[in-house]
């Protein structure tokens, strides 16, 4: 009974540290967003698609996600008024309001840091898409062979969408770069460690009973 009750309970620590390895994953992505009725809505076209209309104001925001209904929202609340305020309406172009967000450091690539969020007021032609407006007022771009928008204001200097397991995202830095960082804690190998030494040690007393 005794080594049966230490057999249970070291499948169970085994069961949790594998628990803990499947972690499920996000992407490293800026995500594209518009505002409607004074919220953020996670857009349905990509930047290079989307033709905003005058008094519009749209959003870009770095994080780290899982999936489109996960993604992480601009932060502020700044509106048109705010943001084109000062800049004047003028024949034949329209104006974009912008709000660029580059996340926080968690969401950082390593060895980067997210410069402060801004807003930009881009005044383009009638017919220029959001990717055009984000152009006219936040260079450099930096996009993928796939067209997928990987830096603004050339942050991050390098990376695209690539993929970021929790575990990772969570982890502190020193502790990312750490040669142990992606095996069990030290924690459960003593665990472990000890249910064995009790599970031997129960063992020898049956054993010496008989």
């Amino acid at each position: 009974m005794i080594r049966r009750a230490v057999l249970l309970l070291l499948s169970s620590l085994l069961l949790c540290a594998g628990a803990g390895q499947a972690q499920a994953a996000g992407y490293r992505y800026w995500s594209f967003w518009e505002r409607d009725a004074g919220r953020w809505v996670y857009a349905t076209q990509g930047p290079s698609l989307a033709r905003p209309s005058d008094g519009d104001v749209q959003g870009f925001r770095f994080a780290v996600s899982e999936d489109s209904a996960s993604a992480v929202r601009p932060r502020g609340t700044a509106d048109f008024a705010t943001i084109c305020g000062k800049t004047p309406a003028q024949e034949g172009r329209k104006r974009v309001a912008l709000v660029i967000d580059f996340g926080t450091p968690s969401d950082a690539p390593g060895g980067e840091a997210p410069p402060a969020a801004r807003t930009a007021c881009a005044r383009v032609a009638p017919d220029a898409t959001t990717a055009e407006a984000l152009a006219a007022v936040a260079k450099p771009l930096r996009y993928d062979t796939n067209a997928l928008l990987c830096a603004i204001s050339g942050y991050p200097e390098k990376g695209c969408g690539e993929q970021v397991s929790k575990e990772q995202q969570e982890r502190p830095a020193a502790e990312k770069n750490s040669p142990s960082g992606g095996g069990p804690s030290l924690g459960l190998l003593a665990g472990i460690a000890v249910v064995v030494a009790l599970g031997g040690a129960a063992i020898w007393q049956v054993r010496r009973r008989g």
